[in-house]
């Protein structure tokens, strides 16, 4: 899975009409919310840090919610965006979230395992899991 990485409101204009889940390093506004889910139609999922999402409005957090479109808190620890603009979940997450499943763990067991194991925030992990269903 890959996690487009917005340092600023300039990269907006920048966005691949294809990005599903992206990360904002920035305070957006309600304008910076709306002219993502318009320019990625296709957009899943808000990564967002937990400072910034409680500045969110109620009306950009209900219009999310109106579109289907998940708010997520957490960071991306140990990105450097002058290096890749996207942040990769490897496929040894999967792999594990796979070998918990098969052991019948509940998905909130999982995301605090996963959590503790990773750098993941388990709100992140349980949309991996929603994803996968």
């Amino acid at each position: 899975m890959r996690i487009r990485v917005i340092s600023s409101k300039d990269d907006i204009e920048n966005l691949n009409e294809n990005e599903e889940i992206v990360h904002l390093a920035f305070r957006p506004s309600n304008t910076d919310i709306f002219s993502i889910v318009s320019k990625c139609p296709d957009i899943k999922a808000f990564h967002i840090p937990n400072s910034y999402i409680r500045t969110l409005s109620k009306s950009a957090k209900m219009f999310l919610d109106m579109q289907g479109i998940d708010l997520i808190e957490g960071d991306v620890w140990g990105h450097r965006k002058d290096i890749n603009e996207y942040s990769e979940i490897s496929n040894g997450i999967y792999e594990r979230i796979n070998e918990l499943k098969k052991e019948n763990i509940s998905d909130e067991k999982i995301a605090e395992k996963i959590g503790r194991e990773s750098n993941l925030e388990p709100d992140f992990v349980k949309f991996i899991l929603k994803q996968k269903q």
